[in-house]
Formats: structure tokens, sequence, C-alpha cells
């Protein structure tokens, strides 16, 4: 129950007793002393304690009862006029994120005690969005100071590698090592993609592209890393379909679920594209047989650095930043991305996003 709903419902339970007192009393005022009583205790009025009754009940109800219904309208009034800085401040603090703490919620500066919680918190945004652009700024310059030594690294090793007479064992070190830093690299660029996109570095150009062609390209680069694990790929439905965006960001998500569904799968199993137009919607739909995830890690599966049990194992190589990007670029272009998984059997996730007639 609303702050408002319980002052009101108390005001009237205080204005019905009231009024309670209010017939108490008049009666008592008006009624004569009984002249005698009964062996019960029970007074015994005369004919006439009847009218004086019927008088009481009879200003009690022309007069108490429209005084009360009045004196509740206009509680509820005063009420409703002392709340709306609530309600205010309410909406105006839903609509407050991790993008937007720069905004400040309008004071009425007048001094009261909402007027003060309302600088309080202003304050409180403001010490938080500090933290996160300190935050944002120290991810990027270490994004970009560690893409230097990384690079060195990797061509010293790739040279290394060029030397025919190099051991056999000392060979497969420096391979293990180079697929080491290829993997920091991409972590690196991934932590440097969203920490801009967090920071609204990034522009995305907006131009019209065939959605369509797009899948099909990702799909012929699909069928390429499901043979080494002898997995099938399936392009079901392909819907020309227009859309607006940036078509290398669009071809970077779309590969990134590809490859998802291909590396979180089983051997011999199965993968399915399928893109429809629906509702002035495009609707990707991409399908794995797998492990599956988990109804406990579903609603995680899009944080960054976030990897379930099944790719614990060296096996399945990741740095659980892929579908962070993809969401990224998916809620950029105005779209939604939605994942349902049945474990052990079948994962879907599905993106929609708007057409160019309905942009």
């Amino acid at each position: 129950m609303t702050i408002r709903a319980r002052l009101t419902a108390w005001y009237a339970a205080v204005m019905f007793v009231s009024l309670l007192a209010m017939a108490l009393l008049m009666y008592r005022e008006f009624a004569p002393e009984p002249r005698a009583k009964l062996e019960a205790s029970i007074p015994k009025f005369e004919e006439g304690d009847e009218g004086d009754l019927a008088e009481t009940l009879r200003i009690v109800l022309w007069c108490g009862v429209p005084a009360a219904l009045f004196a509740l309208a206009g509680g509820w009034f005063l009420m409703r006029r002392a709340m709306s800085p609530v309600t205010a401040l309410t909406t105006a603090t839903e609509q407050i994120n991790d993008s937007n703490l720069s905004r400040q919620i309008p004071r009425s500066c007048n001094g009261d005690e909402l007027d003060r919680l309302t600088e309080v918190f202003n304050a409180m945004t403001a010490r938080l969005d500090g933290s996160f652009q300190r935050i944002r700024e120290f991810t990027l310059h270490a994004s970009h100071e560690l893409k230097t030594p990384l690079t060195v690294l990797h061509c010293e090793l790739e040279t290394a590698l060029t030397d025919n007479n190099l051991p056999a064992s000392q060979r497969e070190r420096f391979f293990s090592q180079l697929d080491e830093i290829q993997r920091l690299t991409k972590i690196v660029d991934g932590l440097t993609l969203l920490t801009k996109a967090d920071a609204g570095q990034i522009q995305l150009r907006c131009e019209p592209i065939q959605l369509d062609e797009i899948v099909r390209d990702v799909f012929a680069d699909a069928l390429i890393l499901a043979r080494p694990e002898n997995i099938s790929v399936a392009l079901t439905v392909c819907e020309p379909t227009m859309i607006r965006g940036d078509k290398h960001r669009l071809r970077q998500f779309l590969l990134n679920l590809a490859d998802n569904a291909i590396k979180y799968n089983h051997p011999a199993g199965t993968v399915e594209i399928a893109m429809r137009c629906v509702d002035e919607n495009a609707e990707l739909k991409i399908s794995n047989t797998g492990d599956g995830i988990t109804p406990e890690v579903l609603p995680k599966v899009l944080d960054r650095f976030f990897r379930g049990d099944a790719s614990h194992n060296n096996a399945v190589d990741g740095c659980g930043l892929g579908l962070s990007i993809a969401h990224w670029i998916v809620s950029a272009h105005g779209g939604s991305l939605n994942i349902e998984s049945v474990p052990h059997k079948l994962t879907t996730i599905t993106v929609r996003l708007p057409l160019a007639a309905a942009t």
C-alpha cells in the first residue's frame, strides 16, 4: 500500500472515530436523565426520549456525515498535494541508470525534507558517475597500453617460429605461447570495444543493408568453422531483409553467435540458422545442440567475462566477452536478444532487429 493510501485510511479511521464520539456526546447532551432503571440496569426512557434520540440521529446525519465527507475529501486533496513531490522523485530516479548518472533530478528549492533528499541523491549520483568514469578511463588506458607489448611478443614468436632449426619441443612451446598471446589480444580488443561503447565513443554507421546477404556470408564461414568437429550447419530460412545499420558490426555479432553455437556443441551436433520477417522486424534464430544452459545460469550469460560450466575446460576457447559484445551491437541497432535453453537438448538465440521501413 502506498503512503498516500495509508495516510488516507488512517485519516478516514480518525474521522470515523471523531464522528462516533460526536454522536455520543450529542446524545448525552440532548437526552434527559433516565427516570427509572430496569433490573437489568437498562435505562427506561419515556416516549419523549425517543424523539430526542431521533433528533440527535438527524443532526448527525445532516451535519456530521457531510462534514466528515468534506473533511475526508479535503484530506485526500491535501495529501495528494503533499505526496506529489515523492511521486515526481520516484519517476525521475527510475529513469537513472549507469549510462546517465550525470543527469540531475530537478529540485523544488523550498527547503523541505524532499528537497534535501533530492539534493543528497544528486550528490550521490554525481559521485557514482565520477567512479564509473574513472573505471572506464582506467580500463581504456590499460587496454591501450597492453596492446603494444602483446603485439611485440606476437611478432617475436612468429619470427622465432620461422627458424627451421628450432627443436620440436621448443616449437610446440612457442605455439602454445602464441596461442595465449592471441587470446589475450582478443580480451584486450573486447575490453577496449565495450569500454568505448560504455563511454559513447563508438559511432555506428546507419546505412541500408541487406541482412540476408550477411547471414549467408556468416553461414559460409560457419561451415568452415564446423568442419573440424563434424558439426552440421543448416540455413533453413533466409528471407530477403533490408535494415539500417553498421555492416561491419552486424557481421561481427552474427559471426560471434555462429562461433558460439559451434564451440559449445557436441561433436557431430547440429546448428540451425533461420531468418524471417516478423511484424516489422527481422527475426534471426540460431539453435544448437549441446549441454545447454541451466535456468540458474541463464540470466548471467550476457554478463562480461561470465562463462558457464561447460566452458571451464581447456577444450573450449573463449574469454566470456562474445555475447556481451553481441548484445551491445544488437541494442545499439535498436533490437533485442533473447536466449532460451533446454539443458542437454537445444539452445536458441533469438535476435530481432527493426526493418528499414519500420526504422
